[in-house]
């Protein structure tokens, strides 16, 4: 449906459009423009970038995952920013969406120059003036800046961070269970440009971003040994064992400031929870019930942890939060089985294992989603603004990622070759 109008736009009549000088004001003409204009419902207007075959369609497609509704259709011109807007502005205007992306390519001494600006369509101002950022010219590194400006975008028009430079770590398993490969890969919060971190014959287990992004901490078990966690960084080079002791070492969890990682283990007897160095060494003891505990997870103050306990009775296992300045243990769920939990960025979420269900609480620990039975017994990772999240299930036998909104907007997935197990978020790299 559209609505036919036509608007008297006053121009200057000036070879160099609005580029003249104080003192020489052209005579203003008036141009009559005849114009279809489509009823949009759409928030957010996004113009191509000039001179860009490469960002606009990560950004475009970054925006259209989330509650905006964006549109690059029916638009009455290109424009490369907002000056070349003057005249035609009231064409905007007529569209009634909010919001208009506008922004262009140069190249600078080898680099990839992007301007862009975010644009209030009804009074023509510019949210917070314009924007630029610096790429080298590589499809990695342009992949990941269309990434940034999609986020950035995204915080100028709601307030709030966007969640697309982050990365996502999961675990994709093939072979036999005797002879089964095990791969730590990560992909980007699109679900393209997945890559192999480490490959091991045996098993990976719980990986863990470290807070900048630059590590991640996993735990590899192969045939007749035990699981050892291991640390490594994202960008390459060896992993390194931080848990050499004889037990079962699993979970890892950096702390905010990334200097350390807790964990469980048993290789004092029942299952415990430990803190150590993240490069290994200066290891103690926090919990030392005679029940098993797992799964710990710190809060993202780094003031207190969660895990996961069976002290309540054989198969009811209850999430628990530990203060590290009182020493004080409090129980958090309250259903009949709780597992699996991990903070949302702010620590004002859990996510968590219910039963056979993933599900969402507060810190308080009432249930504020379910997300249902996904096949696999693990609870989903949140994005870094906690307005998505990420799982693993399978569909007809194959793994399958899936990216969901908590808010309503678009969900997704990306299928693998094996099982997919153990997504997880990293935050948005500095």
């Amino acid at each position: 449906m559209r609505t036919h109008k036509k608007l008297l736009i006053i121009l200057l009549a000036s070879a160099s459009s609005m580029l003249v000088a104080p003192s020489t004001f052209a005579t203003p003409v008036i141009l009559q423009l005849d114009y279809e204009i489509p009823v949009q419902k759409n928030q957010v207007a996004f113009v191509p970038f000039a001179g860009d075959s490469i960002l606009s369609p990560i950004i475009l497609n970054d925006l259209s995952r989330t509650e905006l509704t964006v549109t690059n259709k029916d638009l009455p011109q290109q424009p490369r920013s907002s000056s070349e807007l003057a005249g035609t502005l009231p064409i905007w205007q007529q569209l009634d969406i909010p919001y208009l992306v506008v922004g262009s390519t140069r190249t600078d001494r080898g680099k990839v120059v992007i301007d862009y600006e975010v644009i209030d369509v009804k009074s023509g101002r510019v949210i917070k003036g314009k924007q630029s950022l610096i790429s080298d010219k590589d499809q990695q590194s342009l992949r990941y800046a269309g990434h940034v400006i999609a986020d950035k975008v995204y915080e100028l028009i709601t307030g709030t961070p966007g969640d697309f430079s982050g990365r996502i770590a999961y675990i994709e398993e093939t072979g036999t269970v005797k002879n089964k490969i095990s791969r730590l890969k990560v992909m980007d919060a699109d679900g393209e440009n997945a890559r192999t971190i480490t490959e091991v014959q045996g098993s990976i287990f719980s990986p863990a971003w470290s807070p900048d992004a630059s590590r991640i901490a996993y735990t590899v078990q192969r045939d007749k040994s035990y699981p050892l966690i291991y640390v490594q960084n994202v960008n390459g080079g060896a992993a390194t064992v931080v848990t050499p002791y004889p037990g079962s070492n699993l979970s890892p969890s950096f702390s905010p400031d990334g200097s350390k990682i807790l964990f469980s283990s048993s290789f004092e007897g029942s299952a415990d929870i430990y803190e150590i160095s993240a490069e290994g060494g200066n290891i103690r003891k926090l919990i030392n019930w005679p029940s098993s505990e797992v799964q710990p997870s710190y809060a993202p103050d780094g003031k207190s942890f969660v895990f996961v306990s069976d002290r309540a009775g054989f198969n009811k296992p209850q999430i628990y939060r530990y203060e590290f300045g009182s020493g004080r243990t409090i129980k958090v769920s309250s259903g009949g089985y709780a597992t699996s939990p991990q903070f949302s960025s702010d620590g004002s979420q859990i996510a968590f294992l219910s039963g056979r269900s993933a599900a969402i609480m507060n810190s308080n620990g009432a249930v504020t989603a379910n997300l249902g039975n996904t096949g696999i017994d693990e609870a989903p990772s949140f994005s870094p603004n906690g307005k998505r999240v990420v799982y693993a299930s399978t569909q007809g036998g194959k793994g399958l990622l899936t990216i969901k909104s908590l808010n309503g907007s678009e969900s997704f997935g990306k299928s693998g070759q094996g099982i997919i197990r153990s997504p997880v978020w990293s935050t948005n790299p500095k």
